[in-house]
């Protein structure tokens, strides 16, 4: 790569990330969340709370970690417990100054202390003059039996000191910021607060009420950030009570647990004056309460994150600070140079999914950079390169990757689906497991008369889904205006092989078309090709989801040919070792998917009867963007 390349690609030369500045502050080291970024400032200047909603990995955790960055430290109070002389089961909660509870409870102790030093220095020379007269009087025996028992009814009745000393519940002691509490997937006592229970309530043995009680994640953050993640978990009882908390700014500490002594104890309202992060996926806003997400929309901001930026220089400059941000952290990992790092783009490329963009979800991402990174250490050099994010890339697999590989492993055995030669109502598709591997998945169709007129049926075996089925039910406009035959008249079988954990999606739409097709017209499908793609009810082929990695498959299963909807040509950025393998064939209708698939001279009046559809119905097009795991299985 020569000079001007490098710095077409990164936008700024370097030799190593070591040269890269990395910003101090959490706020500076976002990487293409500008509109969070600006939200999260504002929220903490202003004191607001916050709601991010998006995929994970793309940097929730760390805004609400900034933007405890953000707030002031002069704010920060300690929290303490004493116990109250009319009614122990009901502590009294002061607040005092970041550092002086501390303070107030060694003071404390200090003075318990040397008045039970006191107490038992005189209660030594009581005893010590009893038993000394005892001897004196020849009643020695009774003298010590006396003295036992003083000892033990001083014991017993003797104000205990140490009983009154606060307990600090919240302690912000030396803290540099504003406190920052993770509480995902907390349960309510470590949420709210609880009071522990007292096996030894009588008798002179039991602990007081307010030096069990204690504080809850909701308590720590006070005056600092409460990030949760994933708040659908959390019990409908847990999400009224942290909307108590965040209208009343304070909550009572009791016990949790019904069957617990600590359920007779309720504090003083505990200050709990605390920004609420809360973060989950789209599908957690269902089962969110509706009167706390009003509370955080009226009084805070709502925000969705992206999980792509545009191919830019600018943003790849990012990508490199973002390397060498990752390098930091760890601490543990050599230095990555320009070969590295243009590794790493390059995968974010791919992560992305769509044509000109990078990928947003860095905790991904930084997981092949530490692995790339470990590679390097293992083999002693100081500095990561090219070859290490490769055999990074071997290793750090996901799950689904791993599985993908052992189902084409097992189809091949087992010859669930072929890679020669040709067969009637029998195509290769392909679908993503997970959203960041393929696999291969066999589609048969076979069309048979009807019972009785007019009652034909499309069956569709495989666990499919909603999405899935649909797509189904929208071929068959496609097929009737194919043959000329009305479907009703036939039973239209549709199977998905193999598909134990069910289809999601409709990238099989042109899988499924050109089977029945085929089925239906008794004309061979070439099986050294592959194909996906959506499939509108006019024959034009629409943009799917995860091209790269079904190409890759296709690749990987040693299939010769792949078609893919044109709209996706761009997205596709497969890995070097799989561009000789196999041959990509952009399509716009389902005439071009015919041509290229079925085998012999019968199938050029199904063209023709397509094209004729395709060029009847045209209409302009808009650009559509693919739904990234809409085509699972």
């Amino acid at each position: 790569m020569t000079a001007n390349e490098e710095a077409e690609l990164f936008g700024e030369d370097f030799n190593t990330t070591n040269s890269i500045d990395v910003p101090e502050l959490l706020i500076d080291q976002v990487i293409g969340q500008e509109h969070a970024v600006e939200v999260v400032k504002k929220a903490a200047s202003q004191r607001r709370h916050v709601m991010m909603v998006g995929t994970p990995g793309t940097g929730k955790s760390m805004l609400a970690k900034a933007m405890a960055e953000l707030l002031p430290k002069e704010e920060l109070e300690d929290i303490m417990a004493y116990p109250n002389i009319e009614d122990s089961n009901n502590p009294k909660i002061r607040q005092v100054p970041a550092g002086k509870g501390r303070e107030i409870v060694l003071a404390h102790k200090m003075e318990s202390r040397k008045k039970a030093q006191s107490r038992n220095m005189m209660m030594m020379f009581l005893v010590f003059g009893i038993v000394m007269y005892s001897f004196y009087v020849g009643q020695l025996l009774w003298g010590i039996i006396a003295a036992i028992m003083i000892l033990m009814l001083t014991r017993q009745f003797m104000p205990k000191e140490e009983l009154m000393i606060p307990k600090l519940i919240v302690s912000n002691y030396q803290k540099d910021q504003a406190p920052y509490i993770d509480a995902t997937g907390t349960h309510a006592g470590a949420l709210l607060g609880d009071v522990r229970h007292d096996p030894f309530q009588s008798g002179g043995l039991e602990t007081p009420a307010h030096d069990r009680v204690e504080s809850g994640d909701i308590h720590k953050s006070h005056k600092g950030v409460l990030f949760i993640d994933e708040m659908n978990t959390l019990k409908i009882e847990s999400q009224q009570s942290l909307l108590t908390a965040l209208q009343e700014r304070e909550y009572a500490i009791t016990g949790q647990s019904e069957r617990s002594s600590g359920a007779l104890v309720k504090t003083e309202p505990v200050p709990c004056d605390f920004i609420m992060v809360a973060a989950g996926n789209l599908d957690a806003m269902e089962k969110l309460h509706p009167a706390l997400r009003s509370r955080i929309k009226g009084y805070g901001y709502e925000v969705f994150m992206r999980d792509s930026m545009e191919d830019t220089i600018e943003n790849r400059k990012s990508v490199v600070r973002f390397v060498a941000q990752e390098v930091a952290r760890d601490g543990h990992i050599p230095q990555f140079d320009k070969s590295a790092v243009n590794e790493i783009i390059r995968e974010a490329r791919r992560r992305a999914g769509r044509k000109g963009h990078l990928t947003l979800k860095f905790r991904d991402l930084g997981g092949l950079v530490r692995v790339a990174g470990d590679i390097a250490h293992a083999e002693n050099v100081e500095v990561t390169t090219a070859r290490h994010v490769l055999a990074a890339k071997k290793i750090a697999r996901s799950i689904e990757q791993q599985l993908a590989d052992s189902y084409l492993e097992r189809r091949k055995d087992y010859q669930l689906f072929t890679k020669i030669g040709a067969a009637v109502g029998r195509v290769n598709g392909l679908a993503v497991m997970g959203g960041d591997s393929g696999i291969v998945l066999p589609i048969m169709a076979e069309v048979t008369p009807t019972q009785s007129a007019g009652e034909g049926h499309v069956i569709a075996t495989g666990m499919l889904k909603d999405i899935a089925k649909e797509a189904v039910q929208n071929v068959s406009a496609v097929i009737k205006n194919v043959t000329g035959e009305n479907v009703i008249n036939h039973d239209i079988h549709i199977q998905f092989v193999g598909t134990y954990e069910g289809v999601e999606g409709d990238s099989a739409s042109i899988s499924i078309a050109t089977a029945v097709i085929s089925a239906m017209e008794k004309i061979p499908i070439d099986q050294t090709v592959a194909m996906t793609g959506s499939l509108s009810v006019r024959g034009d082929v629409l943009p799917i989801g995860g091209a790269t990695y079904k190409i890759e498959a296709a690749a990987q299963a040693g299939i010769k040919k792949v078609i893919i909807p044109k709209s996706n040509k761009d997205d596709v950025l497969i890995e070097e070792n799989y561009k000789d393998m196999v041959e990509i064939i952009p399509v716009t209708t389902i005439a071009e998917v015919i041509e290229h698939s079925l085998v012999g001279e019968d199938k050029a009046g199904i063209i023709e009867k397509l094209r004729k559809l395709t060029e009847m119905n045209a209409i302009e097009m808009p650009e559509s963007e693919p739904v990234t795991g809409s085509d699972n299985v």
